[in-house]
């Protein structure tokens, strides 16, 4: 809806919006868009009922405000009245005379302050004088212009229903004009929304100039420094209302006109608020309400308009206008409201009403059933209408989705079951991470040790070939019975042991060159042990998952990691066991899982399997250079090679299996 003529009714303030839907729920034509999260108002769907206003407890959404506009034409020369709606009683309760609160209007500027009470009363007649007609045809109220937007824009086939009367507003401003003069500039001053948007209608463009809430009404008196204390009371210009002041209350109009909805006669029928109005429209539509004036009021009576300035609770602004028209009608001339009336009522209240049709078409059933299923919606009972989203079924909200009205997100349980995936893809995200992270250690802390290591193994090489060198010397020209032959000898064995220690720690560290061949590991496992002594007690088994086997490898140096890797779990079963070789790929890797029934290694021990000269056999059976040496060929070969074990039998079966990751194509640095 647009107002001076082309500026959105109502606006979001996008900070301020919390993704609450309640905007949704509330508007009864749903006119509310949600993009990103965010509620946009969608303003040629929007009647200007003001619901969503009212219910934001952000404040994002925001009414186009008049305040500067009003400000601007009291600076002006024109005579300027104050149209006063009926319910200013429900909202500006601390002033106790009526009269002082004209008062303050005045001291805005204005010239006049006129009751827009009067104006209800002369729309109350000729309301009433359609249905006493005998053409039997069926009227809906006009008094509401959120409900006639809402007849134009989505129930049109009701457009020659609306009754052709001018609502309180309209009809006050052409009474003003024609007691005040045609050049005299009118601003409305009301609880309603909706009212900004009436005036820019083409059919009653012109007629009013401005329209102020109650709020902004307050706001100007706070700018001004207006309060009832430095103003003085005077009386509204006539001409006065009468029970025309009623009009903010459910079935106040045809009260006002001493008509009372009779249960048995069902001529006139009232309903307000967003689900009473809907409702009635629908069953007069069916014909299920037959009577010949439907009397509706889009908020819960104009008293709960959205322009109000107050948080009183509805009883009370009630009793406020009940007392309120009690007191006036009691000191109010009826002899002269019946001659104004008499006066006035010749004046031209009729009105047309346009169609603007803002139906939207329903969506194929195969996007509703695709929409459905996206969100976990397979069956009826999966269907749960919770209103979560602002929608009251669950096949309402998804014909939003379908038509860009809505997002899959706004649904709750869908949206509880994406954050539950979302926390256990974390979950698992953080234990991979971990995981790697513990392997980079890993990978960190050997390449540092094999650097260390290359640089002793250098340093001790020359040393170490001097001391056997003239050892073997010594041995040649040393008699065999003498006592110190043996003594030489052993010199030269330990040297040779610190030699293959030497030896063993280049290897870890790989500095050498690999001699890369294709290789099919299958086949070199097979030949392998066919030329091992495997004890009776082990059952070696191989088994071949994949198609390819074939991986450029150096022979020679992996199968020295296959031989420490099956020596290690020969070693670690005294009792006997199983070993199983498994051998899978995909297009990249041969993937190799050495895997022992053994006692498995304790978790203390896991992460020092691969340092040099740690080993978890008895003294003097091992260097604890074996699987650091395989780690050193492996690396050269850019693979990987993982452990996994388990040492507690409460856990399940004890073992340990080694993975190895070989690329099929070895990229040499």
């Amino acid at each position: 809806m647009y107002n001076k003529y082309t500026k959105p009714l109502i606006q979001t303030i996008k900070e301020r919006c919390r993704v609450c839907y309640t905007c949704v729920r509330e508007c009864p034509v749903k006119a509310i868009k949600i993009i990103g999260g965010q509620a946009e108002v969608e303003i040629g769907k929007c009647i200007g009922c003001g619901n969503c206003v009212k219910v934001c407890r952000q404040e994002a959404k925001q009414y186009l405000s008049s305040v500067n506009e009003v400000a601007n034409l009291l600076k002006s020369s024109a005579k300027i009245s104050a149209c006063v709606a009926p319910s200013y009683p429900a909202d500006f309760f601390n002033i106790i005379d009526y009269k002082t609160f004209v008062g303050m209007i005045r001291k805005l500027g204005f010239d006049y302050v006129h009751e827009v009470s009067f104006g209800a009363d002369i729309v109350a007649i000729k309301t009433m004088e359609l249905i006493d007609n005998e053409d039997e045809k069926r009227y809906i109220s006009t008094s509401c212009p959120a409900v006639c937007e809402l007849i134009r824009c989505y129930y049109p086939e009701l457009i020659d229903n609306l009754a052709p009367v001018v609502s309180p507003m309209i009809a006050m401003a052409r009474i003003v004009k024609a007691r005040c003069g045609e050049d005299t500039k009118i601003v409305f001053i009301g609880p309603c929304i909706a009212k900004k948007g009436e005036v820019g209608l083409k059919e009653v463009r012109g007629e009013i100039d401005e329209v102020l809430t109650f709020q902004e009404l307050k706001e100007m008196f706070e700018m001004n420094g207006i309060s009832p204390e430095n103003v003085k009371p005077t009386e509204f210009d006539t001409p006065l209302g009468g029970k025309g002041a009623l009009f903010p209350l459910n079935r106040g109009m045809h009260q006002s006109v001493n008509i009372y909805e009779d249960l048995m006669d069902g001529n006139i029928v009232a309903a307000d608020g967003r689900e009473g109005v809907i409702d009635a429209i629908k069953e007069f539509a069916t014909g299920d309400i037959d009577a010949r004036l439907l009397e509706l009021l889009c908020c819960e009576g104009c008293i709960m308009g959205p322009g109000m300035g107050t948080n009183e609770p509805p009883f009370r602004r009630r009793s406020r206008i009940s007392r309120y028209v009690r007191n006036i009608m009691k000191k109010r001339d009826a002899k002269v409201f019946s001659n104004e009336v008499e006066k006035y009522e010749r004046l031209d209240y009729s009105r047309t009403f346009s169609v603007d049709d803002q139906r939207l078409s329903d969506p194929k059933k195969e996007e509703i059933q695709k929409i459905l299923l996206e969100i976990g919606k397979k069956s009826e009972k999966d269907e749960l209408n919770c209103g979560a989203c602002g929608y009251e079924t669950c096949n309402e909200f998804v014909k939003a989705v379908c038509i860009g009205l809505a997002e899959k997100e706004m649904c709750l349980p869908y949206s509880i079951e994406m954050l539950h995936k979302t926390v256990k893809d974390l979950e698992n995200s953080n234990l991979q991470l971990e995981s790697t992270k513990e392997a980079l250690r890993q990978s960190e802390k050997l390449a540092s040790m094999g650097q260390l290591a290359a640089g002793i193994a250098h340093e001790l090489n020359n040393p170490l070939g001097v001391v056997l060198m003239y050892s073997h010397l010594l041995l040649e020209e040393i008699d065999e019975a003498s006592d110190h032959n043996n003594d030489l000898k052993i010199i030269v064995k330990e040297a040779n042991r610190c030699k293959n220690i030497v030896s063993g720690l280049l290897d870890f560290s790989r500095k050498n060159k690999l001699n890369i061949e294709n290789t099919d590991f299958y086949e070199m496992v097979i030949n392998y042990l066919k030329i091992q002594k495997i004890p009776e007690s082990i059952k070696v088994s191989v088994e071949k998952n994949t198609e390819d086997s074939f991986v450029e490898i150096d022979k020679d140096q992996i199968i020295q990691v296959v031989n420490n890797l099956i020596s290690n779990a020969i070693e670690a079963m005294e009792d006997g066991g199983s070993i199983k070789v498994t051998i899978d790929g995909d297009k990249k890797n041969v993937i190799v899982t050495f895997a022992d029934s053994g006692p498995g290694i304790p978790k203390t021990s896991l992460t020092k399997v691969f340092e040099p000269f740690f080993t978890t056999k008895q003294i003097g059976k091992g260097t604890g250079l074996g699987l650091a040496v395989s780690y050193g060929i492996i690396k050269m070969h850019k693979g990987k090679i993982e452990v996994s074990t388990n040492a507690d039998p409460s856990a399940g079966p004890t073992g340990t299996s080694f993975t190895i990751t070989l690329p099929k194509i070895t990229e040499l640095s």
